[in-house]
């Protein structure tokens, strides 16, 4: 697999990790780095405080879920020449439901600005920057107080 289908891999793999509701799993991938979020001040880093993060501001409903669904577009990989960093910016679009209580709608849009380092052959995350750019009705998907 060529680098560019190696870190396109991993930020599906983080979308998926998000709508199965393991944040265990998001903390592994992102934590090899650091996670900052527009606007914020201080980076999260390491699996534990990326975990702790997710699990305190995303809902998981009795599937253990948040009945979510990340599409991921416009992804664009840059690799440097030293095969050993490199950057992607993507999209992302947040569709949201819960059966007979909240209508399937996109919730909230924005971009990934992200880097990575190839260590021991493998390829993983150095920084997740995210950037809100739309915000519709979050009521039911962030856990109470985090807004």
């Amino acid at each position: 697999m060529s680098a560019r289908d190696e870190i396109t891999d991993l930020i599906y793999t983080y979308a998926d990790r998000i709508d199965a509701g393991d944040f265990e799993g998001v903390g592994a991938i992102l934590g090899t780095g650091s996670l900052t979020f527009d606007g914020a001040l201080d980076p999260i880093s390491g699996p534990d405080a990326i975990t702790k993060t997710y699990e305190a501001t995303t809902r998981r409903f009795a599937n253990g879920t948040p009945n979510t669904k990340h599409v991921m577009t416009n992804v664009m990989v840059s690799v440097d020449p030293d095969e050993i960093h490199a950057s992607s910016k993507s999209y992302y679009t947040v569709l949201h439901a819960l059966p007979g209580e909240f209508a399937l709608q996109p919730i909230i849009a924005g971009r990934y600005h992200d880097t990575f380092q190839k260590v021991n052959g493998k390829w993983q995350f150095l920084t997740m920057h995210i950037f809100v750019d739309l915000v519709g009705d979050l009521s039911t998907h962030l856990s109470p107080g985090t807004l």
